[in-house]
């Protein structure tokens, strides 16, 4: 199904004969920008320089990625994308060049004449790195785009025409919150478009210069153009610049870019155009393109191979982009404008993805940049307070899971990439790994996510753990002796969520009971996979093969992942090349000693799953995750597990591979004898020395020199296979499980009998009551023991070796009765409001304006005036008939805080699950405030508050049991 030959447009052809292309293009030649266009690669065909912060690119629908190969009209082009992600985001500042009759809106994607958009074909269509030409066939204008790191350069070629318009649309594609524009004068305009989305509070501000004056400038409001204005502010702005033009006739514009202010996109602009020369502008596009992408030189292979992996370079290098003006201010991600002093600040950051193989590949060929990326990450802690999950234009938007900026830098730190305060990173590295958000009360606590209290709770538990071990490694690498024993700890808990009885990875409730039925194929505790490719403890290989049985039930567990019969497009057996947590499994024989299985299927995934095509990707690019994959494996190795200074090997794609390092050595792949047959290793050497390691350490290849691998069409079962030439895990010591409350309350009312356990077989448990830590000589638990007043409990467990685990920290609570609140007078109701807009967490309502408010019988969202993002805030008055402790269970999809008497009883934010999480208060009989933040910004849909106690049976909160002031 794969040997099918892609006709590719007519501006391919001129180097498709060519095996050996012009060394001026030699790289940028063998990009293909269409490929990841169609399908779900969601990738852009446009212009942006390597690591750029515009990326000025046509625009055929509002959805993932904004274009399609499949589309045949085309809305205009907007100056920021995102690279294969699966979220609308970006296309911000629409630019269309039309003809005739003044169209407002952008029309209906593939419907001719519904709006300004035009169809288009791809016969008329150019795309290579640094330049974008497109023919709009209904106004008879050719379009060219080229870019620098800041600014974009439209050259619109028109007919003669006294009606000749460029489209400035800044309320496309989804609205804004604040649109702004202005005439400067008749060749400038400036503006800004501040905008809510996944980035909940984007700031984008423009100058757009014009070659030639515009003979008037019309500015619509609310889709109306009104007559007379040069400036004008509100959500739905528009501006129609028009010409008069003679038939051929060439208008440039140049348009700068900053999230600072409109005086920081005009001296972008002023920095890196200063000029009117837009062949001038593209060749150094090119150029710049040509030096990135010769940063690897590989020879051999098909052509369809070397144009897939250069398309992989080129995509690999579009993020994460510069996100500061030339004079180095930029938008902080707590919105505040910094100055950036000895780095260079960059945003667009997939961590979840990226983490895997983008910057392990950086680490390799952009050790410059790493420590700029480093520096940014870091930034962001400064400036917002904790690393980032997935920061995206000075926001921080929570997205995925994990902590996993912490891999990155500590994957670099160990690989000797350390411009940067190391001892700030490792503050900032533990800060992440002591939150109790998303779970991580639990984690740290019990050692697991339970299922019954958190969604996707065995990957998150799963990812916890590896970015534990991270940091336990730059801890032992620092000499920080306490903090590398918590985190080791932590590194392992992943046993906690492994069922033997099963073999998988399985969801566990906080009752320490498995989840029922178990079905490895899908079920709610895994994140965009399920249990057979959650198997995901890439830091204890060997912890992992001993859990399974050892090499041969992990091996057979392997060959049944990848030899069941599945008739999903895509797939490997169940192996799913498209998302994230499969990446690292096709490299995971080399640990069991069949190192040549690991060659034939990474060998097959780089011929299968990549493809010279539109939709030549199996899934997302994901911000370049895809691409470094795809270049570390077909150079002949993998980052199992970054934050180890060592890469798996495969089978090399190529004969020859050459990284030119930013040292100035080279390190050279050759694989002899390398074919579509040849696959397999035979035997290898390391600079001319025999080799017979199945991995290799970064410093033999950042030092420079040789390895050469011997390939054959047959096996070599023995290569690599010897315990002594497996890659190694660096697990350390046994972990012991934390000690944990079988039985008893936090919250009681005259006293409470606390029940101890510890999973560690033969342990012991100390502990303490007045908060002092305990050790090997405080009081050993022998049996339950009583409360009766607020008590610090602090407990530690010891292996039967007397070898220590964590401490862990409980408050145990005697209740003290929260006052009722008197009314003059009530009625039954909540009051509400409501917002229109993307959420990333439920505390965000507090800082935002409602878009409208009312009041409503209950905690319902049934009455929502939408279906995609949205939110509500509901306050009111909740009656306790009787004084007691009373239960809240609380219910959401996709976030929701609970708050009684202005105090947080329930943190069930961003869970991506309708699933319950409990809180306890005390309450004297009366009336008492309560309010609930809930947010939308996923697909499911759900909203439920239950409560129990005192007079309550368990159920749902009513409107009877609820007031407002009268």
């Amino acid at each position: 199904m794969f040997n099918k030959l892609f006709v590719i447009p007519c501006f391919f052809v001129l180097f498709l004969n060519s095996c050996t292309p012009k060394q001026d293009n030699r790289y940028t030649s063998m990009v293909n920008l269409f490929i990841g266009s169609q399908g779900d690669g969601n990738t852009f065909p446009g212009v942006s320089l390597p690591f750029g912060g515009v990326q000025l690119s046509p625009d055929t629908r509002m959805a993932h990625g904004s274009y399609s190969y499949l589309d045949h009209t085309l809305f205009g082009f907007s100056h920021t994308h995102l690279n294969g992600v699966g979220e609308p985001e970006y296309c911000d500042i629409l630019f269309m060049p039309t003809v005739g009759e003044v169209r407002l809106h952008w029309g209906e994607p593939n419907q001719p004449g519904s709006g300004y958009l035009s169809t288009f074909s791809h016969q008329d269509e150019i795309a290579i790195p640094g330049y974008y030409s497109v023919l709009l066939k209904d106004y008879r204008v050719k379009a060219e785009l080229t870019a620098t790191m800041r600014a974009g350069f439209h050259k619109y070629t028109f007919p003669k025409s006294e009606e000749s318009h460029v489209i400035i649309d800044l309320a496309y594609p989804f609205g804004a919150e604040l649109l702004n524009i202005r005439k400067v004068s008749d060749t400038e305009i400036e503006g800004l478009r501040r905008s809510h989305g996944w980035a909940w509070d984007q700031y984008v501000y423009f100058v757009a210069r014009f070659s030639k004056p515009f003979s008037s400038l019309q500015i619509a409001v609310d889709e109306v153009i009104k007559d007379g204005l040069s400036e004008a502010s509100g959500k739905n702005i528009k501006a129609v610049v028009n010409f008069r033009t003679s038939d051929q006739e060439e208008i440039l514009v140049k348009v700068g870019l900053s999230a600072v202010s409109a005086e920081g996109a005009r001296k972008n602009l002023d920095a890196e155009i200063p000029d009117w020369n837009f062949a001038g502008t593209r060749k150094l596009a090119e150029k710049a393109w040509n030096k990135e992408l010769g940063k690897i030189d590989v020879e051999g292979g098909t052509h369809d191979e070397q144009v897939s992996f250069y398309t992989s370079m080129y995509h690999a290098f579009l993020s994460p982009d510069i996100f500061m003006d030339v004079d180095g201010r930029y938008r902080g991600i707590d919105h505040k404008i910094h100055q950036a002093e000895g780095f260079n600040n960059y945003t667009v950051f997939s961590l979840w993805d990226t983490f895997r193989a983008l910057h392990p590949l950086f680490t390799i060929v952009q050790q410059e940049r790493s420590n700029d990326f480093i520096q940014s990450l870091l930034q962001m802690y400064r400036d917002g307070g904790r690393l980032p999950m997935w920061p995206l234009a000075g926001n921080y938007t929570d997205d995925m899971l994990g902590y996993h900026a912490v891999p990155v830098i500590v994957d670099a730190y160990m690989k000797g990439i350390r411009g940067y305060d190391a001892e700030e990173a490792f503050k900032a590295i533990c800060h992440s790994a002591q939150l109790d958000k998303l779970g991580l009360k639990y984690y740290k606590k019990i050692g697991y996510l339970p299922y019954d209290r958190q969604g996707e709770s065995v990957s998150k538990t799963l990812e916890y753990c590896y970015d534990d071990w991270c940091i336990a490694q730059m801890a032992k690498a620092m000499g920080k002796d306490k903090e590398y024993h918590l985190y080791h700890q932590g590194a392992h808990f992943y046993e906690n969520v492994f069922d033997q009885t099963v073999g998988f990875m399985r969801g566990r409730a906080m009752d320490r009971s498995w989840y029922e039925p178990f079905d490895p194929f899908v079920n709610s505790a895994y994140s965009e996979g399920n249990a057979w490719q959650y198997m995901f403890v890439p830091h204890d290989v060997e912890g992992l093969i001993s859990l399974m049985g050892g090499d041969s039930k992990f091996n057979q567990w392997l060959d049944s992942l990848f030899s069941m019969k599945s008739d999903k497009k895509w797939m490997i057996g169940e192996y799913a090349h498209g998302n994230e947590p499969s990446h690292h499994l096709a490299y995971m024989y080399n640990y069991s000693g069949e190192a040549w299985k690991t060659q034939q299927i990474v060998r097959r995934i780089l011929t299968e799953m990549y493809l010279n095509k539109p939709e030549g990707l199996s899934g997302n690019e994901d911000c370049g995750q895809m691409s470094g994959w795809y270049i570390l494996s077909a150079m002949g190795f993998y980052s199992v597990a970054p934050g180890q200074e060592i890469y798996v090997i495969g089978s090399p794609l190529f004969e020859k591979a050459t990284i030119n390092l930013e040292n100035g050595k080279k390190f050279i792949i050759h694989a002899k004898n390398n074919s579509d047959k040849n696959i397999y290793i035979q035997s290898a050497t390391l600079n001319g020395k025999p080799y017979s390691k199945s991995y290799i350490r970064h410093n033999d290849i950042v030092n420079g020199g040789e390895l050469v691998f011997e390939m054959g069409s047959s096996p070599n079962k023995s290569w690599g296979t010897a315990k002594e030439d497996r890659p190694y895990s660096e697990n350390g010591d046994p972990v012991i499980q934390p000690p944990y409350i079988k039985s008893g309350d936090t919250l009681f009312m005259n006293a409470t009998t606390i029940t101890l356990a510890c999973d560690t077989k033969n342990s012991t448990i100390r502990y303490t009551l007045d908060g002092a830590d305990p050790d090997e000589k405080s009081t050993l638990y022998t049996k339950p023991f009583e409360v009766k007043g607020t008590t610090i409990l602090k407990m530690i467990s010891f292996d039967k070796d007397s070898k220590p685990g964590n401490v862990v920290t409980y408050k145990l609570d005697k209740a003290v009765l929260n006052e009722p609140v008197v009314l003059p007078a009530k009625k039954h109701g909540l009051n509400y409001l409501y917002y229109d807009r993307f959420f990333v967490s439920a505390e965000d309502l507090d800082i935002v304006q409602p878009e409208s408010s009312g009041v409503i019988e209950s905690f319902t969202i049934a009455k929502r005036p939408k279906e995609t993002y949205f939110g509500y805030k509901y306050s009111g008055y909740i009656y306790a008939p009787q004084d007691g402790i009373y239960t809240f269970y609380l219910a959401s999809n996709d976030g929701s805080r609970l708050y009684i008497d202005d105090k947080e009883i329930v943190e069930n934010d961003a869970n991506h699950a309708a699933i319950v999480e409990p809180g306890n208060v005390a309450l004297k009989a009366g009336l008492h405030r309560i309010v609930l933040n809930y947010f939308q910004c996923g697909g499911g849909k759900g909203l439920k508050l239950e409560w129990s106690g005192p007079g309550v049976s368990r159920r749902e909160v009513s409107p009877n049991d609820l007031f407002i002031e009268n």
